[in-house]
């Protein structure tokens, strides 16, 4: 299967959303971090709906027989960045992510953004 470690990176990072609503990421978000913690909540939550549209759509509504590989290439640069971002909150006051699980999925999407650009851009 092409792709197969930026599928499981996408995983990776769909599952780490959920965990991100349980660990309430928006309070590490510097403009949600003010608001009230329901507004914050439903500002990150409803702020997915674009996202996830922006994605798919630009994964496979823009290339009707094939996937859009410079959004991948660009969504692997991204997960790294998220889990440098991770790396960098680490001692934020409002950060959950302490448990082993958190963090087998943030470090599982940098991992397999790795490895798929090493795979596909050789």
């Amino acid at each position: 299967m092409d792709y197969f470690f930026f599928y499981v990176g996408l995983s990776f990072i769909f599952t780490h959303e959920l965990d991100a609503v349980k660990m309430k990421e928006w309070k590490m978000v510097p403009i949600l971090s003010i608001l009230k913690e329901q507004t914050g909540y439903y500002i990150f939550i409803a702020l997915h709906i674009p996202l996830f549209i922006l994605l798919f759509w630009g994964l496979y509504g823009s290339y009707p027989n094939e996937v859009n590989t410079t959004l991948i290439f660009w969504l692997d640069i991204s997960f790294i960045v998220h889990f440098f971002l991770h790396l960098g909150f680490l001692r934020h006051k409002n950060n959950l992510f302490k448990s082993a699980f958190s963090w087998i999925l943030i470090t599982g999407t940098g991992i397999c953004a790795i490895l798929d650009l090493t795979i596909n851009l050789t």
